[in-house]
């Protein structure tokens, strides 16, 4: 590198430090900058979603943005931007950034300048060029050279020539791109490349970015969402999100800002935790920065004063702050709150009146002439108005150029606000017609209920709500409380009380319409700003509707769930299934966990990841959440022990918790029980049903059963693998002075030798269990002797006895009914149905079906044989007779038998292969779409088989399921579950069971097992158990 350029680089990184290295907060005055350096927090950047154009108002993206980081999120630091990701392999040149206003982009930027000119990172970039859009717009209409725009912006490189700033390694950096002027026409722009051409600056910028110009050259580029578009999607090679402060960030921003006074730090970040509308929108660095300056103030004089806990309220006192401390900064005595806003009320309504008028143009940067329209003084404004310099700020930009704008968006919309509302309350007609029809615009008597309503609706003719805060914030000015917090700057409205109540029943019926779900979504913020207490159901509602053809976008799942939070309401019951959006939305709407009493998120798809928001859930304080079932989703043992972590956080007051059917070996279950030790008191009922456990969950959780700090009272372990072994410890829990009232111990191989130790137990004068069940425990008569002599022994306790599916015999059931006749029992309910020698088979056998096919439903070219307990097909067609329930179209048949409860039945292909499953009986007999075959449809569950590998329809895709290495095998088990809503599939070889798949769903009536016949192939129904009389096993359980 030339000797002189090194120089010069050297003279501009220390331009840079000088430029960067601090941040303004509060008055513009002596010592009021702050070192970038001593305040940063790191904030959450990640890999951002490119799909498609984004012109959602930020409102949507700030909800978005705030839910806790899924598995699908990349992290990425400040300084990495450039660095390729794992698992990609290009270089990257154009970065675009985008994040909503306030979120920290140019912060970011910032930092990234800063540590750049302290030699802390990226130090193989040599020159770094910054050329914010707000300083392009001043010479958007002049001629330059890249050569010069650089020298006119860093006078100190003089880089001289073209080849010099080739040989160089640069970075341009364009901030702001939402703020441009500059029309960035990549279509019609003639290309260019040499940098010393002369062109307008809009040719200079896209033949940059498209790399026509300094192709070896890094862009970075920030934006506001909506103008992301501007830029061609081949033009970026990475696109980032800024997400803002996740919990722990937040926490270190009040503690950095607030360093020298730890208590204050400590009493700020209590406070924004016990109001969840505080700490969700805190994420934004903006809005930390305001909640900083409004609790710093009301915390050190008036304590009993009530905390902000709406947009409405936070930025009522923010201006209402700084107007006390540009009194007092100007050395005039204090004054009462009405006098104070009356001394300031002038210019802060020439600003709303800038605001207003501006924010309808999607200006946010403001120049001279446009103070001037509104009647500001610009030296007056900046010199002896501290509250402006607050709330609205000066920049010296390109050539000494001052450009203006408000610290943020949501200053420009609550002024704005303040703004329409002092014009209603004065009668100015004339500034309202935007908002007003014709005809009312012109009437004095327009009451605040029309005003609102004519508010919402003008914001609603907007496609990317650019009114939509303003709407929100005037709502939250409609109460009385607001109003008094304004006094000297509006007029309070007389009777308000009444339009408030109008309003809020306005709100409820236009979202009751077939609104959408943005447009809804900002009607439940405004009824937030109203404090009402309602708005949980109107939102629980509005997601159980009918009336929407369409699940529910992912990005409204997010708005939602966020509401839900900020509503400062505690839901009684969440029940994630019934909304009507797609499996990720509902991922998306799982942070609402938060805020509820009774949390049911069975079947729905959850993984690991969904379990860092529930240890959030239960460790805050207060946790509300009191159950948890979280069965049929594939948790896995990492899941759990992320759980675990919650459970045993002393602010969890969790009473029940289901995780049936989760993937949970010892490992999770160690974890679970180590939490429980940790935190005894609360938890009533534990439901670890159908998890591969085996004798070591109970080994785990005995000693907590005999402790009687644990306060446990009903344990579920169907379907555990439990043996003998565990009985003899369940024996000894039993005989202690436990709080267990209800053990199921159904489908586990316990046998006779089993139940004897734990009946035992059962016997024992200390037991004081109500409900036990042992369905599919294979107990024969010689169990139920051992079971009657402990009824004998302990009869005051057992109310309910469960021994169902097993084979008492005549002998076994005799001695139950001589001990039902002790006047001493207290066994009220005494279930021995479906008892037979079938029961006490090993495995999943027991519950073996017998089955045939029905012919009526056989497609023409099948052929039953051998007692319709086998199909064929074949190309000559069947003279089969017509019937409404026959399949006309795809190789199909169903069989007689509609199965609801426990089932298990094996069948045989050879050939090609079939589709082998269950479907609702209503299948549809004709047509070859998704709603007639045993293929991709809601209302069938089915494997694909062929050449010894499997496939299934998963969320509607065709996925190949990892074969298992055992040997090869053309015969396939089916078990059914009705209850628990499980479809399982085993390969068969010998007596050996393989899993291959499970479905998990709810089943809402009667399955049928049904076959799709592959051409050339066959299938059997294999013969499991003899037949049976229907006394013995009814397969419609």
């Amino acid at each position: 590198m030339d000797v002189s350029l090194q120089r010069a680089i050297v003279n501009h990184k220390a331009s840079l430090k000088r430029r960067y290295e601090c941040v303004i907060e509060g008055l513009v005055k002596a010592g009021s900058q702050t070192p970038l350096n001593r305040i940063y927090t790191e904030l959450y950047i990640t890999e951002g979603e490119s799909d498609g154009v984004n012109d959602e108002h930020e409102v949507w993206q700030l909800e978005t943005a705030c839910r806790t980081t899924t598995s699908h999120d990349t992290e990425i630091h400040c300084n990495d931007i450039f660095k390729p990701l794992a698992g990609q392999e290009r270089s990257i040149r154009t970065v675009l950034t985008k994040g909503i206003a306030g979120i920290g982009k140019t912060v970011s930027v910032q930092k990234f300048i800063l540590d750049w000119a302290e030699g802390k990172a990226n130090q193989d970039v040599e020159i770094i060029f910054v050329l914010p859009f707000r300083e392009l717009n001043l010479i958007k209409d002049l001629q330059y050279s890249l050569l010069r725009l650089l020298h006119d912006f860093h006078p100190e490189l003089d880089i001289g020539n073209a080849e010099k700033l080739a040989a160089c390694k640069a970075m341009f950096i364009f901030d702001g791109l939402d703020e441009s002027r500059i029309p960035l026409d990549f279509q019609c722009n003639k290309m260019m490349s040499d940098v010393t051409q002369t062109s307008s600056v809009d040719v200079l910028l896209t033949n940059l970015i498209k790399g026509n110009l300094l192709p070896s050259a890094l862009l970075w580029i920030t934006s506001r969402p909506a103008a992301t578009n501007q830029i061609p999607p081949e033009c970026v090679d990475q696109l980032t999100e800024v997400r803002g402060f996740n919990d722990p960030q937040k926490e270190e921003y009040f503690r950095k800002r607030f360093r020298d006074d730890e208590d204050l730090a400590n009493r700020i970040i209590s406070h924004i935790k016990t109001s969840r509308s505080l700490h969700v929108m805190c994420h934004m660095p903006v809005f930390c920065w305001i909640s900083a300056i409004v609790l710093e103030h009301m915390l050190s004089t008036d304590k009993r004063r009530e905390m902000p806990r709406t947009l409405t309220e936070t930025f009522t006192h923010f201006v209402l702050i700084h107007t006390m401390k540009d009194q007092k900064y100007h050395g005039k005595d204090e004054m009462d709150q009405q006098e104070l806003m009356e001394s300031d009320k002038e210019v802060l309504l020439k600003l709303g009146k800038l605001a207003f008028e501006h924010l309808e143009k999607g200006n946010l940067m403001f120049y001279e002439e446009d103070l001037n329209e509104c009647g500001i003084d610009v030296k007056e404004a900046s010199v002896y108005s501290g509250v402006c310099t607050q709330i609205f700020k000066e920049e010296s930009v390109l050539f000494q150029r001052v450009v203006y704008c408000f610290v943020h968006l949501n200053v420009q919309e609550f002024l704005s606000a303040v703004y329409v509302f002092h014009c209603y309350t004065t009668k100015n007609m004339d500034e309202l017609k935007p908002f007003v029809q014709a005809t009312r615009a012109t009437s004095e008597e327009l009451t605040l209920h029309e005003l609102l309503k004519s508010t919402v609706n003008k914001a609603l003719e907007s496609k990317t709500g650019h009114l939509d805060l303003v709407v929100r914030f005037l709502h939250g000015m409609s109460l009385e409380s607001n109003q008094k917090l304004l006094r000297g700057l509006v007029t309070q409205t007389e009777s308000s009380s009444e339009s408030v109540k109008k309003t809020i029943r306005s709100l409820k019926m236009m979202q009751s319409t077939n609104m959408s779900p943005e447009r809804c979504i900002n009607l439940f913020h405004c009824l937030i700003e109203m404090k009402t207490h309602s708005v949980q159901q109107e939102i629980e509602k509005y997601l159980r509707s009918e009336k929407r053809s369409k699940n529910l976008a992912l990005t409204y799942c997010s708005a939602l769930a966020y509401m839900l939070q900020i509503s400062e309401e505690v839901l009684e019951v969440f029940d994630l299934r019934k909304y009507k959006t797609s499996q990720e939305g509902r991922r998306r709407l799982l942070p609402a966990v938060r805020v509820c009493r009774k949390a049911l998120l069975a079947d729905c798809q959850l993984i690991e990841a969904s379990c860092e928001l529930l240890v959030s859930a239960l460790s805050s304080n207060p946790s509300h959440l009191r159950e948890l079932d979280m069965s049929d989703n594939d948790l896995l043992d990492s899941g759990v022990k992320l759980l675990s972590a919650g459970l045993g956080n002393p602010h969890c007051k969790l009473e029940t918790l289901k995780l049936s059917g989760c993937g949970v070996t010892e490992e999770g279950c160690a974890a679970l029980v180590s939490a429980l030790r940790s935190n005894p008191y609360h938890l009533r009922e534990l439901d670890l049903s159908d998890n591969h456990l085996g004798d070591s969950i109970v080994q785990h959780v005995s000693p907590g059963l005999e402790d009687s700090i644990w306060r446990l009272e009903i344990l579920r372990l169907p379907g555990c693998k439990l043996t003998e072994a565990s009985c003899e410890v369940l024996a000894s829990a039993l005989s202690s002075s436990s709080h267990l009232r209800e053990l199921d111990l159904s489908n586990n191989d316990l046998l006779d030798s089993g139940l004897k130790l734990l009946f035992a137990g059962l016997g024992n004068s200390q037991c004081k269990l109500e409900i036990l069940r042992l369905a599919f425990c294979e107990v024969t008569e010689e169990g139920c002797a051992s079971l009657a002599s402990a009824l004998k022994s302990n009869p005051s306790h057992l109310r309910e006895l469960d021994l169902s599916y097993n084979h008492p015999g005549d002998s076994g059931l005799r001695l139950l009914s001589a001990g039902l006749e002790d006047p001493h029992c207290r066994l009220e309910k005494l279930n021995v149905e479906h008892g037979g020698q079938y029961a006490i088979k090993h495995g999943l056998r027991k519950y073996g079906c017998v089955l045939t096919l029905d012919p009526n439903t056989a497609h023409r070219n099948l052929s039953l044989s051998e007692e319709n307990r086998k199909v064929t097909w074949g190309t000559e067609e069947q003279p089969y007779p017509d019937h409404p329930e026959r399949f006309q179209d795809f190789d199909q048949v169903l069989c007689r038998e509609g199965l609801s409860g426990l089932c298990y039945w094996e069948v045989e292909w050879s050939g090609r292969g079939a589709h082998i499953g269950v479907t609702y009986k209503g299948i549809n007999r004709s047509g070859r779409g998704d709603d007639s075959g045993l293929g991709p449809c809601d209302k069938a569950w089915c494997l694909v088989c062929c050449d010894d590998h499997y496939m299934a329809w998963i969320n509607n895709k065709l996925t190949t399921i990892p074969s298992p290495s055992s040997p090869p095998s053309n015969r396939v088990g089916l078990y059914l579950d009705w209850p628990a809503g499980t479809m399982s599939f085993y390969k068969v070889c010998s007596d050996t069971l393989t899993h291959l798949y499970t479905f998990y769903t709810t089943f809402t009536e009667p399955l049928y097992p049904g076959l799709f016949v592959w051409c050339y192939s066959s299938v059997s129904l294999c013969q499991v158990v003899a037949p049976v009389s229907k006394t013995q096993h009814d397969v419609s359980l």
